[in-house]
This record gives C-alpha cells, sequence and structure tokens, in this order.
C-alpha cells in the first residue's frame, strides 16, 4: 500500500480529483483518514447477513478501489453473493480490477466505469454509497437517491456512509477539530490537512444526520435509521 503524501509539500492550487495520482494512494488515505471504516464494514456486512436472500446482488456506487466490496466477499462468502462496483474515475476502476485478479475474486466481483448518476438499473438487492453523496451536488441528491429507491425490490437495503456538518455552529467547532486530531494521530502534519481541506472545499458538501435522513425518506424509503456515528461521520441503512 502505497503511503498518503499527495499534501505534505505545498498548498493545493485545485480542487480534489480522483486521479491517477489519488488512485495510487487511496487506500492508505482511506484508513488513516476516514475513522472506524473496518467497524462500518463490519456493520454493513452484519445487516446483509440478517436482511437479504442468498444470492443477493449488491452494488457498490462510487466503488473506488473497491475496498469496500472486496471485504465484504471475504466476510460474506458463504452467501454467494454478487458484487458489482461502479465508479467514474478510470484510475479506480483500473486498481480495482488489479486488486480483484490479485484476491482471486473475479468470478464474484465485476467492476464497472460509468457515471452512478445513471448507470443503475433495477436488479439490486444492496445498494451502498459510501461517502459518495457528499461529492454530488446538493441539488442533484434528490434525485440521484430516488433512482437508488427505484432500483431496489420491497425490503431492499440503502446503505449510505457521508461526513457530517452540525448545525450548532460550537458543537461544529469541536467535532472538526477532534477529526484533525485524530488525523494528527494518524501521521498527517498540520500542513497536510489544511491542504486537504482547501482541495476539498469545493469538492465535497455534508449535510446534517438531518438533512441526510430527510433526503432518503424523501426518496420514498419506510425507514432509515443511524448505525454508526463517530463526531462528524455517520452511516445510515434505509429499508424499501
Amino acid at each position: 500500500m502505497k503511503k498518503d503524501k499527495l499534501f505534505d509539500l505545498k498548498s493545493i492550487t485545485e480542487d480534489f480529483n480522483f486521479n491517477e495520482q489519488v488512485a495510487e494512494v487511496f487506500d492508505d488515505m482511506l484508513s488513516r483518514s476516514v475513522p472506524f471504516y473496518p467497524v462500518v464494514i463490519d456493520s454493513i456486512a452484519e445487516l446483509v447477513r440478517r436482511k437479504v436472500p442468498l444470492g443477493s446482488r449488491v452494488y457498490d456506487l462510487g466503488c473506488s478501489t473497491g475496498t469496500t466490496l472486496l471485504e465484504l466477499s471475504r466476510r460474506l462468502a458463504d452467501m454467494e453473493l454478487h458484487f458489482i462496483g461502479i465508479d467514474n474515475a478510470p484510475a479506480m476502476i483500473e486498481k480495482a480490477r488489479r486488486k480483484v485478479e490479485m484476491y482471486s475474486k473475479s468470478s464474484v466481483i465485476q467492476f464497472v466505469e460509468d457515471d452512478i448518476t445513471t448507470s443503475l438499473t433495477a436488479d439490486a438487492d444492496v445498494i451502498i454509497c459510501n461517502y459518495t453523496m457528499q461529492f454530488i451536488r446538493p441539488l442533484a441528491r434528490p434525485k440521484f437517491v430516488r433512482q437508488i429507491y427505484d432500483s431496489l425490490p420491497v425490503g431492499g437495503l440503502f446503505f449510505a456512509s457521508e461526513k457530517i456538518i452540525n448545525h450548532d455552529k460550537k458543537l461544529n467547532r469541536a467535532y472538526i477539530d477532534i477529526y484533525h486530531q485524530f488525523k494528527k494521530r494518524q501521521g498527517y502534519s498540520e500542513l497536510e490537512i489544511s491542504s486537504k481541506r482547501e482541495a476539498l472545499e469545493n469538492v465535497l458538501v455534508p449535510f446534517s444526520i438531518q438533512e441526510n435522513a430527510d433526503l432518503i425518506r424523501q426518496a420514498g424509503f419506510s425507514g432509515v435509521e443511524t448505525f454508526f456515528q463517530w463526531f462528524n461521520y455517520a452511516s445510515f441503512v434505509a429499508v424499501k
């Protein structure tokens, strides 16, 4: 795993982009930047095991380098699930395919380079968006989530993990400070943290827990619950 040093030299002057440079270090970036990501994957696996039948189809929208599906395929190997990852970044899809081949998972996992906002079909039993909706323009999110709802059968599951904001300004500032301390403990410098925040400023637009829950409910889902939260990160599960 190549170490993430993209933001250690100077302040970034362009917006964050999922290019080849990012793809090469993305796995390290994910493990050091997203708190308790393995716990989120474990939780998704436990809910999938209890709520969907054997042989179901699991879609990961914005799958990046395929880590989520690889981990789920290992945890749920006995369920004979079919995994499909979709991402519009060629570098991410290329790396995901290399990893699948390396771990001999090509028979159960496939990756598609496509626009996740237009490529959904009606054969999904589970749809996952881990830290994906936050990169979609806010005005486009209602239509996107409605497409997800329409793609699932009754009883189908939708998982969404997001960076979140708190509308209480003092609490929000405290959450951000706690998160920055977390990143420092993972080895990131103040310069790296500041530079990445600057690069993401116009790209990543977070909602609050309530705003995310309302977005999912308004798409038609009958139930929405938060199954994980760590300060300014949260994960949701919705049932059609």
